[in-house]
């Protein structure tokens, strides 16, 4: 099986494209683009007003990423 996405929102070649699988009879199925959790939008905009804020940890080469989660 192959995957297509096709990035449009005109209708015309929604439409377009649909009459053409259903001519050379491809199965197809549609979905609509998901939502994203408001939960998790709001942690994002979040962590954008502390980057702003200065509010930022520069992990060293080398460094333990690890450390630097536990010393919080």
């Amino acid at each position: 099986m192959t995957t297509l996405f096709i990035n449009t929102e005109d209708k015309a070649v929604l439409q377009a494209v649909r009459a053409l699988l259903n001519g050379f009879k491809v199965p197809f199925e549609e979905a609509k683009d998901k939502e994203y959790d408001p939960e998790f939008v709001a942690m994002v905009k979040l962590s954008e007003k502390q980057m702003k804020a200065g509010k930022t940890v520069k992990l060293e080469a080398g460094a333990n990423v690890w450390d630097l989660i536990s010393s919080k």
